[in-house]
């Protein structure tokens, strides 16, 4: 009865159970047969698969450590190297404003002396001027008191006379 039994499967073939215990037994020593030839060498190679795997895993784990300690390095380096530079920049504002301070204190000292050379300039020359004018007014009051006077004074006299005339003009130039 087990031999006439026969069973439809959905595309219509017609299958027995003997075939089914064929088949089945086929595929069971065939499980044996890779069970023992081939089974170590299978879960070696995925064992080798999974370390792979693992060792993978742990060096992307270890290259990102890697990588954020390098970042970490960088971003100080990044921050010391600000620093400095801001640091460079306040050195230099600090020494052009004491350049600047001495540029112009020197400026400042020279157009001090500059004008006291034009002061004691214009000094001596009104000093000379003075001169120059008291000698020709003594010459002109000798000349005009020699002719009003021609013969009636003396040289002493004449020379007292200008004196006193070349004081009392300078004394009024002085006043004004």
């Amino acid at each position: 009865m087990l031999n006439q039994l026969v069973l439809l499967n959905a595309v219509g073939y017609q299958t027995t159970i003997s075939s089914i215990v064929v088949v089945t037994g086929s595929f069971i020593l065939l499980l044996v047969l890779i069970k023992k030839f081939a089974w170590e060498q299978i879960v070696e190679v995925f064992q080798k698969r999974a370390d792979q795997i693992n060792h993978d895993l742990d060096s992307a784990e270890e290259s990102r450590v890697k990588a954020k300690k390098h970042e970490e390095i960088m971003m100080q380096r990044l921050s010391a190297s600000q620093l400095e530079a801001a640091t460079i920049v306040k050195e230099a504002k600090q020494v052009g404003e004491f350049n600047r301070q001495v540029i112009l204190n020197e400026t400042k000292e020279e157009v001090a002396r500059m004008k006291e050379k034009a002061q004691a300039a214009l000094l001596n020359e009104k000093e000379q001027a003075l001169v120059e004018v008291k000698q020709e007014v003594a010459q002109l009051s000798i000349q005009l008191a020699e002719k009003i006077l021609s013969h009636e004074l003396s040289l002493e006299n004449q020379e007292m006379l200008i004196d006193q005339y070349i004081d009392g003009l300078g004394s009024d130039y002085e006043t004004r």
